[in-house]
């Protein structure tokens, strides 16, 4: 006689598979800095300086870089990839980026982290403000 399992079952076993493939999809899940999966490429305009709010940011979730206007005319990029556990971040407000898998939250001015659980900073990405154009060095 063949058993059937149970949905309680059915439902642990499907769980667990999804928590073993990590948070957020994206990246490797190996815990370094490396952003895999990127189509970001050096030259590559992001956005233009007036869709990047003063005291927020804008998130690119293809090319993986969240930019921020900390004060007015000043521009800073990071990885969007949240080092805790790999989730892209989901929004910028209050100063912070914020990753809503587990409620990091991080400078808009360094990259460093204002709220844990992560511990390590979102890697800084270079970019060039040129006139109105904001572009990956």
């Amino acid at each position: 006689m063949t058993q059937v399992p149970s949905r309680r079952t059915v439902l642990l076993a499907t769980g667990a598979a999804a928590l073993s493939t990590g948070c957020g999809g994206g990246g490797d899940n190996d815990g370094d800095d490396a952003d895999t999966g990127s189509t970001a490429s050096p030259g590559q305009e992001l956005t233009r300086t007036s869709d990047v709010p003063v005291g927020g940011g804008t998130i690119f979730k293809d090319e993986q870089v969240v930019v921020t206007q900390p004060a007015e005319g000043e521009f800073k990029a990071f990885s969007s990839v949240c080092t805790h556990q790999r989730c892209t971040v989901a929004d910028v407000s209050d100063g912070t980026i914020n990753c809503a898998c587990h409620g990091s939250r991080f400078s808009i001015e360094d990259g460093s982290v204002q709220n844990p659980p992560a511990t390590r900073p979102l890697p800084e990405k270079q970019i060039t403000v040129d006139g109105n154009s904001i572009r990956l060095a």
